[in-house]
């Protein structure tokens, strides 16, 4: 616990997330992917996320039928929901189901097209989290995506990690770029949170369509978007 940034969640010695500043990530790894989907999203997957934030913020978009999470650590969600109950709500809603199991494995037992968006809420690029910034990981993703979905994965800072986010794009862009058919989709974007090194963390998009990430084409409902402290229509583009 902190005077200044409330409770922090620390994992191998890396700070996770604040109840402080938490809010602008969660709400920049979800909303960035699902406003700019062409059609609004009905089935969303999150790899990673135990603290619930992201999930929190999915709910917020009424047209979501479904929304999985495959989460590595039970252990996460209960400290989530014990310390940091103002993200671990988002495990409340009756449209999520959990799956305690190595996001890698799940993915293998998805059928081709299944989600709208797919969103990696990862650690740094050490450890279990490694596999997920690699390119088979990647071709999972690629598969369970529908033809016009969006992964958003997290990626690093700019100003600390220029080389792992040049690799990720180039990794992304191979697995997401077809040029036979001139399609797919691929961009970096950022914003900005104080206890994260450097104060600031990216994401990357992509999809095997076209899109357009910097216009937004879905918006919240006013009530939705009145809960909101960060993300905008205006930051987004």
């Amino acid at each position: 616990s902190s005077y200044e940034y409330g409770n922090v969640l620390v994992l191998d010695g890396v700070i996770q997330c604040t109840d402080r500043d938490e809010y602008s990530y969660q709400e920049m790894i979800t909303h960035l992917p699902l406003c700019s989907l062409e059609s609004p999203a009905k089935k969303v997957l999150v790899i990673g996320g135990g603290d619930g934030g992201v999930l929190r913020e999915i709910t917020r978009h009424e047209t979501i039928e479904t929304i999985e999470i495959c989460e590595l650590d039970e252990m996460v969600p209960e400290v989530a929901k014990k310390y940091f109950p103002k993200m671990a709500v988002g495990f409340d809603d009756e449209r999520v189901k959990c799956h305690f199991m190595d996001g890698f494995k799940f993915l293998k037992e998805v059928d081709a097209g299944t989600y709208d968006a797919i969103i990696v809420d990862s650690s740094d690029p050490v450890g279990p989290a490694a596999s997920l910034f690699q390119k088979p990981f990647f071709d999972l993703v690629h598969r369970a995506l529908k033809d016009t979905g969006i992964v958003c994965t997290q990626a690093e800072s700019v100003w600390l990690h220029l080389d792992i986010i040049q690799e990720l794009h180039k990794l992304c862009l191979e697995v997401f770029r077809d040029p036979a058919k001139n399609s797919g989709s691929v961009n970096y974007a950022y914003c900005t949170i104080p206890t994260y090194p450097s104060g600031q963390i990216g994401f990357m998009l992509s999809s095997k369509s076209n899109i357009d990430f910097r216009s937004p084409k879905q918006k919240l409902s006013e009530n939705s978007s009145a809960l909101l402290k960060y993300y905008s229509p205006e930051i987004h583009g």
